[in-house]
């Protein structure tokens, strides 16, 4: 079949993958004018994993990826008082766990199939035209083509979303955080494999130590009212300063390195939530679909999920794209939602609003110093409740 990915991320990427193993012809169309890497780091462990060894990405994410040996949270000095040992993590997944920085996951996916097949930057889905036997769509800057399968794996932000079943305002459903990441080069303090949490009531920074002479931070603030993120740089960096002027610890070295950051992701933390995943022979993947939101820690996890199982039903259903469709939701659906009920029921507790909540906080994480307690705490939503049919 000829299939256009609409989404040059993760689950676009994966799901090409896949699908160039059972001989489709691919086109992978991403609006950026260029690949696009950084982002924050995440934690990658289960199905996830199992499916990137299958995909033979282990030695590159080794490469580049980290194994964390403390989670810490701080005082405004930078003394230790709460957190845990991450070996508690590799018990239970077996040591199947490493932490890699989002961009570079996606690269390594993207690298694995760019030679394989047609990939088109600087260009978007302009318009669809659903038909019995498949879509015509037209990019901003392509012209029409017609495709007998057109996926949307644009991430939480969906244009094939947008275009297929209406605005995002009727599927967010808003957490209420927003987050920022960014990179500092140069920064003096380098803490490697130590992931560090300064909390103040409603706001927490993190920072962590990269390769090279580079750090990642994670600035994550309370926003109940959902204020919407401003256009341009210059605006979200405003923004930021705004939020976190007066903050201690090492904030006020983090806001100064801001200004020379070339890399600022800002987002509101947030579910897509959706009754039905495609319409006609389009589809929507990861998080155009069923984003569980940066509270998870899982997101990318899924959407390779989500590429695989898309891919596998499309086999099994032998070109009936319909029926492919309908069974590849019918598979996830309840797995996807218990996802996103559980980051739900984390968000409360995620950046404490009281000096109380952030004293409590404190005081578990030193609990998961306990096996059984970080079992009990940890352990169902480490572990995928989902098997995965073997497809390919």
């Amino acid at each position: 079949m000829d299939v256009l990915i609409s989404g040059a991320g993760i689950a676009g990427p994966s799901l090409a993958w896949w699908l160039l193993q059972d001989g489709h012809r691919v086109t992978i169309v991403e609006k950026a004018p260029r690949f696009r890497p950084g982002g924050y780091v995440i934690d990658f462990w289960g199905k996830g994993y199992d499916l990137a060894e299958r995909m033979g990405l282990m030695p590159r994410l080794e490469q580049v990826g980290y194994h964390v040996n403390e989670v810490r949270f701080v005082d405004a000095k930078g003394r230790r008082r709460g957190g845990f040992d991450v070996s508690v993590l590799d018990r239970i997944t077996h040591r199947r766990f490493i932490t890699v920085p989002r961009g570079e996951l996606s690269r390594a996916i993207f690298e694995a199939v760019e030679d394989r097949c047609e990939t088109v930057f600087g260009d978007q889905i302009a318009s669809l035209e659903l038909d019995r036997d498949g879509t015509g769509v037209t990019l901003e800057h392509g012209g029409k083509r017609f495709f007998d399968l057109v996926v949307g794996a644009e991430g939480i932000h969906s244009r094939t979303r947008e275009l297929l079943f209406g605005p995002e305002d009727r599927f967010e459903r808003f957490l209420g955080y927003n987050f920022a990441a960014f990179t500092l080069h140069g920064f003096p303090l380098r803490d490697p494999d130590l992931y560090l949490m300064y909390g103040e009531p409603g706001r927490q920074a993190a920072r962590f130590t990269l390769h090279g002479d580079s750090s990642l931070v994670l600035l994550i603030w309370r926003d109940p009212a959902g204020t919407p993120i401003p256009h341009g740089e210059a605006a979200q960096k405003a923004l930021i300063r705004e939020r976190f002027a007066g903050m201690d610890w090492e904030a006020p070295a983090f806001l100064e390195g801001l200004e020379a950051a070339d890399d600022l992701y800002l987002d509101r933390v947030s579910q897509i939530r959706m009754e039905h995943w495609h319409q006609g022979d389009v589809a929507l993947l990861g998080d155009a679909a069923y984003a569980p939101s940066f509270l998870a820690g899982q997101g990318s996890a899924l959407a390779m999920i989500g590429g695989y199982v898309l891919a596998g039903e499309l086999k099994r259903a032998e070109g009936d794209v319909p029926v492919a469709l309908a069974n590849y939701q019918r598979r996830l659906f309840a797995f996807m939602r218990m996802k996103q009920d559980a980051a739900i029921k984390l968000a409360p507790t995620f950046v404490p609003n009281s000096n109380l909540g952030l004293l409590t906080r404190m005081i578990a994480s030193r609990l998961l110093g306990i096996p059984w307690f970080a079992d009990w705490v940890m352990g169902r939503s480490i572990q995928d409740q989902i098997e995965l049919p073997d497809y390919f």
